[in-house]
């Protein structure tokens, strides 16, 4: 998998800057203000960044935002990076900075002076993140990258804040590569294995092939494979870092390439569904992180592994499937594929588990990209305590999440002539009905949130701590929610 860039941390050493060769970086306050380090970069370079402190450029730059000072005389460095920050930064504009870093490393080495800064540890979180770099099929290879040293106060306790952010940027790697990943080389099989391979850290795992599947009755899940010669699955991962508490639940949708099967999507942007297992790939990143920092809670991460394929076996629009639950589902349109999959794995969840809580994500509708663009994913739940703390767990980690409606009057756009249920409520509130169809599948004392991330998990564009392509959004917002409300 990709591999977060190594960040060191020292003392400060203001002898050592002269002698920088590669880049150095410098925070200047809004006010202009200089603290040790900049003073003597300051008076290295003859009043440099006194001068620059004036300009309109440094009026126009935003918190977070930086510019590059090229060859500064007097010194050995090739630049120095100028970052306008407050010395207490919030958590947003620090992540900011270390992106604006990222993006400016080189092959040389980057000496980053964050001496009097008080969120380094989040500002090394931002440089990782952004720094994310998806190389395995091309040719030219990894993009070189220069050593990264911070210098800052207390250099040991810095690194101990930075080493949780380490932990879950592999996790947000994990689930990027994942998403990346074109179909051929993700196959159901390849997944499947990837994940198998996280008992090395601690994590117990379970591949549940479609033997098993068939016989625990996943009719709806596995009617979604049944047109594909890769074989559908469902993995099971158990961290068991609390007490005897009832885990937290996850469940991801891992539809690992969607033509929407005879219902079959346009040509144009078909391309796009390998991202289509997006909410699993939020799943095991969220594991893996778990492990990597030991965390002191139970959670179970449970996915559904399909390819939604059209063939001569493949499941038809018409068809009736019979769910683990027992209702029966008239399929109506093919392309609604993921509710299928979602609905079995979440019943199987309860059923073994008896979760305290459980969360699905998934790139369920395009409806919700219709309704709130990529800047927010969809939130649904039948408990407002466990939505309000998940609600408050993205907004600290900003990431963008917004609460969505679920009522009666919904629900009943999934009335069938011929069975429990249609797996699709018509053209109106399409993520809102594809919410109602799951919530059908939540037993009355489970608390449970819907994440629907088909606008969040992929963005061509990029996002400020992400390059184009997968975004890892949740990742960090479910390991906060689990921090505050399952650890503590």
């Amino acid at each position: 998998m990709t591999t977060p860039i190594a960040l060191y941390f020292d003392d400060i050493s203001l002898d050592s800057i002269a002698k920088q060769t590669g880049r150095i970086v410098v925070f200047l306050e809004p006010h202009g203000r200089l603290d040790r380090s900049s003073r003597r970069i300051n008076r290295i370079t003859k009043g440099a960044l006194g001068r620059f402190i004036l300009s309109d450029a440094f009026e126009e730059m935003k918190e977070g935002m930086g510019l590059d000072l090229a060859y500064p005389s007097g010194m050995l460095a090739t630049a120095i990076q100028v970052i306008r920050l407050s010395r207490n930064p919030t958590i947003e504009n620090a992540r900011k900075a270390g992106a604006t870093i990222a993006k400016g490393l080189t092959k040389e080495s980057t000496l980053v002076c964050a001496n009097t800064i008080g969120k380094a540890a989040e500002i090394s979180f931002g440089l990782a993140l952004r720094s994310y770099d998806f190389t395995p099929h091309k040719t030219s290879g990894v993009k070189e990258r220069g050593e990264v040293r911070f210098q800052v106060g207390k250099p040991e306790d810095i690194a101990a804040k930075a080493a949780p952010f380490a932990a879950l940027a592999e996790g947000v790697f994990f689930t990027r590569d994942l998403v990346n990943e074109p179909s051929n080389v993700l196959t159901t099989d390849d997944f499947a294995a990837r994940l198998a391979a996280m008992q090395d850290l601690g994590l117990e795992v379970e591949i549940l092939e479609e033997a098993e599947l068939e016989k625990l009755g996943m009719g709806a899940l596995l009617a979604v494979g049944q047109g594909s010669e890769s074989a559908s699955k469902v993995v099971v991962m158990q961290w068991n870092g609390g007490g005897k508490e009832a885990p937290l639940a996850l469940v991801g949708k891992g539809v690992v390439f969607d033509t929407g099967g005879i219902s079959i999507k346009p040509a144009a942007g078909m391309e796009d569904m390998t991202m289509d297992m997006g909410g699993a790939g939020v799943v095991a990143g969220v594991m893996r992180s778990l492990a990597l920092r030991n965390a002191k809670a139970n959670v179970v991460g449970l996915v559904g592994i399909v390819e939604n394929m059209p063939d001569g076996k493949a499941m038809r629009p018409g068809d009736v499937v019979t769910s683990m639950k027992g209702d029966t589902i008239e399929v109506l349109n093919t392309d609604a594929e993921g509710r299928l999959v979602l609905c079995d794995v979440m019943w199987y969840a309860q059923e073994r588990f008896k979760p305290s809580g459980m969360i699905d994500l998934a790139t369920l509708t395009g409806a919700i990209i219709v309704g709130l663009g990529h800047d927010n994913a969809g939130v649904f739940s039948n408990n407002d305590k466990f939505c309000d703390r998940f609600l408050k767990a993205a907004r600290t980690e900003n990431e963008g999440a917004w609460r969505m409606p679920l009522g009666a009057s919904y629900d009943k756009l999934l009335k069938s002539p011929i069975a429990d249920m249609k797996n699709i409520g018509g053209r109106a509130a399409g993520s809102i009905t594809a919410a109602q169809f799951l919530q059908r599948f939540v037993q009355k004392k489970t608390p449970w949130i819907h994440l629907d991330i088909a606008g969040v998990a992929h963005i061509k564009t990029g996002t400020d701590l992400a390059p184009g392509g997968a975004t890892g959004w949740g990742v960090v917002a479910i390991d906060r929610l689990i921090r505050d409300r399952f650890e503590d």
